[in-house]
């Protein structure tokens, strides 16, 4: 069977996967599950035809492999025009122009927050991770352990198609939205070797391990730059007012020259817009780091 007639699901999805080549990891994985899933259904129906006869009845209207990925590069700019967040219109001036326009980008605020939540999620997946594992292999010599550790590793790539919704949504990565489909239904110990053998195993386990280490050091950099920035700002205003009558601060206020002071709020603003250029830098190289870890190279099957 030729690439544009095959004869079976395993060729059908080869085709397809080579008609996708250069696209995006995330969008191969799409459209390779969509693509198993509606074929294995199909196929499941008529388990007594011949494979070839049913697949060439089902891609009379499912489409040939290149048709199906050039339905889907179309699909794909549709969408991600509608989900895209909203890119800040071209500052107009110069270099300072540039560098305070940060603050009308949707992005840096999106990985400002996604760098505080990472703390709580950091923590989760790090324990579910580490649980997990320990009991997979504390569990090995017993009959309950296969299933388990079955369970957990597709918990975890659960977790992971979660995450990377999260990551989609608010670092603007693109990520899939479709699981890897299982494939057909096999024997215990070849499922087993078939996640011992995926890459995606590891780097999901490796991410999810990942998250506390990089969770901490996102949450303390988006905390103390925020404190710092503001209160730098802030300050000079507060001692200000308290000199002028205005406000009345406890204790004894040590306050450099005033002139001085004016220049100390200023220099508050340039350490909040240099953390929110900062947290948009970091949440494009997280969200790299989440695709390559978390996303199924597209590759023919062995």
């Amino acid at each position: 069977m030729t690439a544009a007639n095959p004869g079976t699901v395993a060729q059908y999805l080869d085709a397809l996967r080579e008609a996708l080549q250069g696209a995006d990891p995330a969008l191969v994985q799409d459209a390779l599950y969509d693509a198993e899933e509606h074929l294995r259904a199909e196929m499941t129906q008529h388990p007594d035809a011949a494979e070839a006869a049913v697949l060439e009845r089902i891609v009379g209207s499912y489409g040939a492999p290149d048709e199906v990925a050039d339905a889907y590069r179309a699909n794909e700019v549709r969408v991600q025009a509608a989900l895209r967040t909203p890119s800040p219109k071209p500052v107009q001036g110069g270099a300072i122009a540039r560098f305070f326009g940060v603050y009308r980008d949707p992005r840096a605020y999106l990985a400002l927050l996604y760098m505080l939540l990472s703390l709580v999620t950091g923590i989760a997946y790090f324990t579910f991770a580490s649980v997990g594992a320990s009991l997979s292999v504390g569990l090995a010599i017993l009959i309950v352990g296969v299933p388990f550790f079955l369970l957990f590793v597709g918990t975890s790539r659960v977790i992971a198609l979660a995450e990377g919704r999260i990551v989609e949504s608010m670092l603007g990565t693109r990520m899939p939205r479709r699981p890897v489909h299982p494939g057909p239904a096999g024997s215990w110990y070849e499922r087993i070797i078939e996640m011992l053998q995926d890459p995606r195993t590891w780097g999901t386990l490796l991410y999810l391990f990942l998250m506390l280490p990089l969770g901490i050091l996102y949450f303390t950099f988006a905390v103390v730059g925020l404190v710092v920035s503001v209160a730098t700002f802030i300050a000079p205003i507060a001692v200000l007012l308290h000199f002028g009558g205005v406000i009345t601060i406890d204790g004894d206020v040590q306050s450099p020259h005033p002139a001085l002071l004016p220049l100390i709020s200023i220099l508050g603003i340039v350490l909040l817009t240099v953390t929110m250029h900062l947290a948009r830098g970091i949440g494009y190289l997280h969200g790299q780091l989440a695709k390559s870890l978390l996303v199924r190279a597209p590759r023919a099957e062995d």
